[in-house]
């Protein structure tokens, strides 16, 4: 999805910017595509990861530089400096969300599993966006989507990649509820697309679910709940107005 969002909205050259940029996928895929990239990246194991990602694209010759800056997205003001300022043609971002969708897991020897990075970071940090209550969780990615406009040039883009989940068997519609916040950001709704998570064939979509995913659905349907995988992820796209953001004051990096 980052591979082609930086293909259909970018040109070579232009600045694509990741505010939770996690280990840099998005950032790698910038730079072997000829674009410059800049990302903030709020847990530390993960800042160190997205920049060794970005020495291995260096390595293998990448053309352009790129940077990742550690902190809480929500300040993306006061940690990105201002040469950065109006200068990103893309964005691309995920808010977190859902514990059945995410993380890894290995079956050790004895045959049991152990699951790991299923969770966001440590769970009593309340700075970290996935630790905190759902409306707070909306509250804040406003805050990054409205801090993301100083940054964009006019007209530029933002492309967020989304699904919904269930809560106490009560689905979350994550997709509506950021298309509202983009609005309140002050940005301007411009598509909604489909990614496919499943391989595509002439009668049918198979299902390509993680060991989380398909657990979760198992235990779902152990309790009389007829639930499926889900096959793709909702991608919200917005753009910035043509008129120029409030520029952030000026700031030391970090």
């Amino acid at each position: 999805m980052a591979a082609h969002a930086i293909a259909h909205y970018t040109q070579p050259g232009d600045l694509v910017l990741d505010p939770m940029c996690g280990i840099g996928t998005t950032l790698v895929e910038a730079l072997h595509a000829g674009r410059h990239a800049v990302g903030v990246e709020y847990e530390p194991h993960w800042v160190q990861v997205a920049r060794d990602n970005l020495a291995l694209a260096a390595d293998d010759g990448a053309p352009h530089h790129g940077e990742v800056y550690s902190g809480d997205a929500r300040q993306l003001g006061s940690l990105l400096p201002i040469e950065y300022a109006s200068q990103a043609s893309l964005a691309v971002t995920s808010p977190p969300y859902g514990p059945s969708v995410h993380g890894q897991v290995i079956t050790k020897p004895n045959k049991t599993v152990q699951k790991f990075h299923h969770r966001y970071g440590n769970t009593l940090d309340r700075g970290n966006l996935a630790n905190i209550g759902h409306h707070r969780l909306l509250a804040g990615f406003t805050r990054i989507l409205a801090a993301l406009r100083a940054f964009l040039k006019p007209g530029g883009h933002i492309a967020i990649t989304l699904r919904p989940w269930r809560e106490h068997s009560e689905l979350i519609d994550l997709p509506s509820q950021i298309l509202s916040c983009g609005q309140q950001a002050g940005l301007i709704p411009t598509e909604r697309c489909v990614a496919l998570l499943a391989r595509a064939t002439d009668t049918e979509l198979i299902a390509r679910g993680s060991f989380f995913q398909r657990d979760f659905i198992r235990k779902q349907r152990d309790t009389g709940l007829p639930l499926h995988l889900i096959a793709h992820e909702d991608v919200l796209l917005f753009r910035t107005p043509d008129q120029p953001a409030k520029q952030p004051a000026a700031k030391h990096p970090h």
